[in-house]
């Protein structure tokens, strides 16, 4: 899991094993601080607005993209991204189930229903896909 602290006008983020990817969201902050494992870190000064999130593999991303598009019937001129939210995508409830079954069936995962309805983008889907391929791997 990767630690996160801070203040009202700095955030250190310690990642588990892979970088973080850095992006809009987070407002105020002076400074920010990444450190992996090896001990070396990468501060960013004076970000005006800032968001931090995992970054699952891009091999992960494309699966979950198409994923998503077949289950919602998406043109393929229509872009879906990580930011993509699924409601706005025009999913309902029983879609997001459906596409987390497709998930679970693609990747070989079982997700908790819990975590299934927490769900919101396809960026959270991704990360959470990796999550349990980790925990997986690791049993």
């Amino acid at each position: 899991m990767a630690s996160v602290a801070g203040t009202a006008s700095a955030v250190s983020v310690r990642p588990p094993r892979r970088l973080l990817q850095v992006s809009n969201g987070i407002s105020g902050l002076k400074s920010v601080s990444f450190t992996n494992q090896r001990k070396s870190s990468v501060s960013i000064r004076s970000a005006p607005r800032l968001r931090v999130s995992c970054a699952a593999k891009p091999e992960t991303m494309e699966k979950v993209c198409f994923i998503v598009r077949k289950q919602l019937a998406i043109a393929d001129d229509t872009p879906v991204t990580g930011e993509s939210i699924f409601s706005q995508l025009g999913a309902d409830s029983l879609d997001t189930v459906e596409i987390v079954m497709g998930l679970e069936e693609e990747f070989g995962i079982s997700v908790e229903e819990e975590s299934a309805q927490s769900i919101s983008t396809v960026q959270h889907a991704a990360d959470m896909i990796e999550l349990l391929l980790e925990k997986k791997k690791a049993a």
